[in-house]
């Protein structure tokens, strides 16, 4: 069970980059939201808004606020709803999943501007699962959402107004993957079960192993992470993904990475995520489970919910947008044909795309100095001319 009086209070300072506070902002659509923050001694400056992904945490972003929070900006990075120390919402399977959909969500980002006492935001940067949702921020609000970074999950746009039917018709991918010679499923689907949270959380190697496995077989050290585009959204194309997205049909996801765990001198010589760096995550998730980044997915993978986003069908992303991407993450490429779509057509004021040599899905933690760089000069160009 989640321990209420260790989520009700903030990070340990001393775990924290100089210069980077933690606090618990009340009043957020509901949740009290806890908040990783730098540049908060300029509270008029331009603000940033950094969304993490799934399994992830405001953490992920320890190697990028300080640089952003140097040249001027005021960064805020919260944990989203379901995650970490923020609370308010019902984290349960059997709780309220809808909360979860995409367009609380938004407002839940929404509420997080007016909480800070701000009107408009320099840049929303999201990375994983906050990517898609920093993409609905910009779609759905550009007159508070000045510009937009997206990294490691392409946005192809809005869902067209006959996506339910399209939706239904993308099931058959499920007995499509469990036919194959070697049975296979679809990561997002097992997400969305019952069991997900209790194979990581409760898995047999423990947690902080676990956590490390993931971690390293998404990322640039794992030598099997040499992506392409695939072919289309067919069984025998989506099998050739890593078994941390195409899973074999029988294995839960501690079970499917535990091979794949690095060995004592990787794990020594890995400088983008620590030991103790790992800790922090590893003892977040012992005390919340999974269950409420997993909610994300359901709402997702339930079309029922997902295809509410066709409000917005046919509108593109008009603000200055930047993509950043290890250029050794499946990511980019897990949905056929979202990242060509993306800069052909969903961001129509696309000012760069990149994807970083040296780094797979973690880009802001295995290449910090890189997407630094990148979102800097971003800021100070593309983003400025919003």
């Amino acid at each position: 069970m989640t321990d209420p009086a260790a989520l009700s209070q903030p990070l340990d300072a001393a775990l924290l980059p100089a210069g980077v506070r933690a606090r618990i902002l009340p009043g957020v659509n509901g949740l009290a939201m806890h908040l990783l923050e730098g540049g908060h001694e300029r509270p008029a400056a331009p603000l940033v808004l950094l969304l993490h992904g799934f399994p992830e945490l405001a953490w992920s972003w320890r190697k990028v606020i300080p640089a952003l929070a140097a040249a001027g900006y005021h960064v805020v990075a919260p944990d989203l709803r379901g995650y970490g120390r923020t609370t308010g919402c019902d984290t349960s399977f059997h709780g309220d999943v809808r909360q979860f959909r995409m367009f609380n969500l938004v407002i839940d980002v929404l509420c997080l501007v007016r909480a800070l006492g701000r009107e408009r935001v320099h840049a929303v940067v999201g990375h994983d699962f906050g990517s898609p949702l920093a993409a609905w921020c910009a779609l759905s609000r550009p007159d508070v959402f000045a510009a937009v970074a997206l990294m490691s999950a392409p946005f192809a746009g809005a869902p067209a107004l006959d996506a339910f039917d399209s939706m239904k018709g993308a099931m058959d991918i499920h007995l499509a993957l469990a036919a194959l010679d070697r049975p296979r499923k679809h990561y997002q689907w097992y997400y969305s079960t019952p069991e997900a949270d209790a194979h990581m959380r409760h898995c047999p190697q423990g947690l902080h192993a676990f956590l490390r496995a993931y971690y390293h077989h998404k990322s640039a050290d794992w030598p099997g992470n040499r992506p392409e585009p695939l072919g289309g959204w067919m069984a025998a194309e989506l099998a050739r993904l890593p078994t941390y997205y195409i899973m074999d049909l029988h294995q839960d996801m501690a079970a499917t990475v535990a091979p794949h765990m690095p060995g004592p001198a990787q794990v020594a010589a890995c400088g983008w995520l620590t030991e103790a760096e790992l800790a922090v995550y590893a003892g977040e998730f012992a005390r919340t489970g999974f269950q409420g980044g997993l909610q994300w997915y359901r709402c997702m993978t339930a079309p029922a919910i997902a295809t509410e986003l066709r409000l917005l069908a046919g509108r593109r992303i008009e603000v200055p947008a930047l993509f950043v991407a290890g250029r050794q993450d499946w990511g980019v490429y897990q949905r056929p044909g979202d990242f060509e779509r993306m800069q052909a057509y969903a961001l129509c004021n696309l000012r760069s795309c990149h994807l970083v040599e040296g780094a797979g899905h973690w880009v802001q933690q295995e290449q910090a100095g890189w997407v630094n760089e990148l979102l800097l000069e971003f800021l100070a160009s593309g983003a400025r001319d919003a």
